[in-house]
């Protein structure tokens, strides 16, 4: 008897050869011949190139060819869709126009990564340079509805009481209504790895080996870019060194390596710098938000009017977050977009518009409880929320499993929440001040379609794989947990296969790969599929094969349990059984995926508590204990589910506390774009924190029961900080980072 192995607390699979080395990254690969890549870009955000001096490079040792707008490789615009919405909006070196500071204008190839650098060093550039429009503050006046894209982003929503004509006039009806402004600035993704490519072209296909989030949906990118058909073009990505949306379109360093290595006939690596890092693969926008609650005497919410100003449509606070908090009769959210500016391209970034949206949510919530005397949990579950808001009726569905209350009165319990004195600075230890704060975390949980292969080996294991990426989120033993459940086998004898667009994928994987909290959502219910048509096809070839010691039985007679087929008196393992056929693996490809249409909307949920001291003296602010409840449906493995909540926890309270992105408005210029400048935690930044799941099966959801939970730790993160921390001093934060200078004040 095998005991379940889902749910429990699983090693990973890949971590020994993560420990030991052994696994190979993008830029790992070093095949012969090889050739380096090195990116020049521009030192002026706005202009035009009159004129590039190779003269210098060209006779610098190494160097195989130089491109530039004067000589570009071939590439093609991508079609309209995400990829140019959220990603590269044009391919590099086709113009002569600089649309941003550290713009791609160069790709130097030499003999090594040293003589790539080097020769680059020596191009020099004639610019006519203008001045660029690069203040996000100073655009916020001519902020600008964002257009229509066939996407829920970015279009107004207003939900209307009957009888009421204005979200204002339902605020001026509410007894209490409270107003606030919260800023977030621009943050950059800053995986431990870079984006790195290595691509090498053969009888006219190209393999390449790249840092991505999604091998399909990349390779479809790729070829699209290069014009040939995606049959050409082969991703392999087995290990990314980390991802939070960065790594989720392909970016022009990819482009330009694979068109690279075409021309020339040779492989090309291109691994971008630190600071290339910070302009050309994207960022999280800089947003203004601007949000008005209304209420009633007894703290249920009449009114919320949520306003956002953001660099692109991609950060929409309002759409993501408002729409499935609270409990509202009368509800508007809009954005307007700062179009035009003189900056590097903004992508999707770890909870996008959700993290930026449950930031001004949560802190006037908090503040709206002051206000009204009330603790600010039983604000909350005041205004709990069973159905998802929604201007068209049809959208208004119940939620399938919510279970945030729970959340709330054991987390409360876990961390304490009964000591916390409501009165600012009521607390203190030595020269620290001691605050408490809590906050609600909402990600709407989504499915796509995934196709999994499971086949059964001679040897006595089974492979199980799909075209997915694992960025240190697990996936690898997400496939392992779930073919070990499905085939009663011991996880040992699974082999879990992903990181190659080869490797087959359902439409919705193409598109989606490792994103939007979905990867493990989807792939586990598909597993499960999989398997059952594998087990069929492996009772046919029983019955059916001449060397079957099951030969000529019924199907319907045969049983298969933990590895094993029974029938007829006869027990045969799987591994015996093809070992007797001579076939080395037998199984089957089953592509799954959610239901058209569902009754219910869906969504994981989690309470954040934080404890924090602020020095008096200092204003230096240190977070001592922190703890999170969380209801994601069945949990498949317990010890990665319990990193990634640990995971966007210390993400969102970087947010919180540490990371901003400095752009110079003079120049365009993004003064910090280095991992000197640009703050992150360590180690030492960090408490224990205290993570519990509820552990509730939506079987609304999948069969499995599991929802997304890569995204929700980020959730609310920042503003549990910023609450804690008025609870410590009585100064409240609305301008991310929370720095000592505006405690000091």
């Amino acid at each position: 008897m095998i005991a379940p192995i889902m749910g429990t607390a699983v090693d990973r699979v890949d971590g020994p050869v993560k420990v030991t080395g052994a696994a190979r990254y993008a830029a790992d690969v070093a095949p012969p011949h090889l050739t380096h890549g090195y990116l020049v870009t521009s030192t002026v955000a706005a202009g035009t190139i009159r004129g590039i001096d190779l003269s210098a490079a060209g006779r610098s040792p190494g160097v195989i060819a130089i491109y530039t707008p004067d000589n570009p490789l071939r590439l093609n615009d991508q079609p309209p869709g995400l990829s140019t919405l959220l990603g590269e909006a044009r391919p590099p070196l086709q113009d002569h126009e600089v649309r941003y500071h550290g713009q791609i204008i160069g790709l130097v190839v030499a003999a090594s990564f040293e003589q790539a650098r080097d020769a680059a060093a020596l191009v020099t550039v004639d610019y006519d340079a203008r001045t660029p429009n690069a203040s996000f503050a100073g655009n916020h006046d001519r902020a600008v509805a964002p257009p229509p894209t066939g996407l829920p982003l970015g279009q107004p929503v207003d939900i209307l009481a009957d009888g009421v004509s204005s979200i204002d006039e339902a605020l001026r009806a509410s007894d209490v209504t409270l107003t606030g402004t919260y800023d977030l600035p621009p943050r950059h993704h800053n995986a431990l790895e870079p984006h790195a490519a290595v691509a090498m072209w053969r009888d006219g296909q190209v393999t390449i080996h790249s840092a991505t989030q999604g091998p399909s949906a990349h390779a479809l990118e790729i070829a699209a870019a290069l014009g040939v058909g995606p049959d050409a073009v082969r991703v392999v990505s087995p290990h990314v060194g980390g991802g939070f949306g960065g790594k989720a379109f392909t970016w022009a360093p990819t482009l330009l390596a694979a068109a690279a290595a075409r021309e020339l006939d040779r492989p090309v690596k291109v691994v971008t710098t630190r600071e290339q890092l910070f302009t050309v693969t994207g960022h999280r926008s800089a947003v203004h938000q601007r949000l008005t609650l209304g209420a009633r005497a007894d703290g249920r919410l009449n009114a919320v009017k949520h306003d956002s100003i953001s660099e692109a449509i991609v950060e929409d606070p309002g759409i993501r977050a408002t729409l499935h908090f609270y409990a509202t009769p009368n509800l508007h959210a809009g954005l307007r977009i700062t179009a035009g500016m003189d900056l590097p391209r903004t992508t999707i970034m770890r909870a996008p518009g959700d993290e930026t949206g449950s930031f001004a949510l949560e802190s006037a919530m908090d503040e709206l409880a002051e206000r009204l005397g009330m603790d600010p949990i039983d604000l909350r579950l005041a205004n709990y929320l069973t159905h998802a808001h929604s201007a068209d009726p049809a959208g208004r569905l119940p939620y399938s499993s919510k279970h945030l209350d729970e959340c709330y009165r054991v987390g409360a319990r876990r961390f304490g929440w009964h000591r916390r004195d409501p009165q600012p600075r009521a607390a203190s230890d030595g020269d620290w001040f001691v605050g408490m704060g809590m906050a609600t975390a909402v990600l709407g949980a989504a499915r796509a379609e995934a196709a999994i292969r499971v086949h059964f080996h001679a040897d006595g294991t089974a492979s199980v794989a799909t075209s997915t990426a694992d960025l240190g989120t697990g996936m690898w033993t997400v496939l392992a947990v779930m073919g070990a459940d499905s085939l009663g086998i011991p996880i040992s004898r699974v082999r879990p296969a992903i990181g190659d667009s080869r490797l087959p994928v359902g439409a919705g994987n193409a598109i989606y790969g490792a994103i939007g909290s979905a990867a493990t959502a989807t792939v586990a219910p598909a597993v499960g599929a999989a398997t059952r048509d594998a087990i069929t096809a492996l009772i046919h070839h029983a019955v059916t094969h001449r060397r079957s010691p099951l030969q000529g039985l019924d199907p319907g007679e045969v049983r298969y349990r933990h590895g094993t087929l029974t029938g007829g008196g006869r027990t045969v393992g799987f591994g015996e059984l093809l070992t007797a056929t001579r076939t080395d693996n037998l199984g089957a490809t089953t592509a799954s995926g959610p239901p058209a249409t569902q009754p219910h909307t869906f969504a994981s949920y989690a309470a954040h508590f934080c404890e924090v001291r602020v020095h008096r003296w200092t204003g230096e602010t240190r977070m001592s204990r922190l703890t999170s409840a969380v209801d994601a449906g069945a949990i498949v493995n317990r010890k990665a589910a319990r990193n990634q909540i640990i995971g966007g926890l210390v993400f969102g309270t970087g947010a919180a506390l540490l990371e901003a992105s400095h752009v110079e408005p003079a120049t365009g210029r993004i003064a910090n774009a280095n991992l000197a400048d640009y703050l992150l935690h360590v180690n030492a930044d960090i408490p224990d924190i205290d993570v519990h799941f509820l552990d509730h099966p939506d079987t609304a959801f999948s069969a499995v029961g599991a929802r997304g939970i890569g995204e929700l730790g980020t959730i609310g993160a920042a503003a549990a900080v910023a609450n804690a921390v008025y609870n410590a001093t009585g100064t409240r934060i609305r301008a991310l980072p929370i720095t000592p200078d505006k405690l000091l004040q």
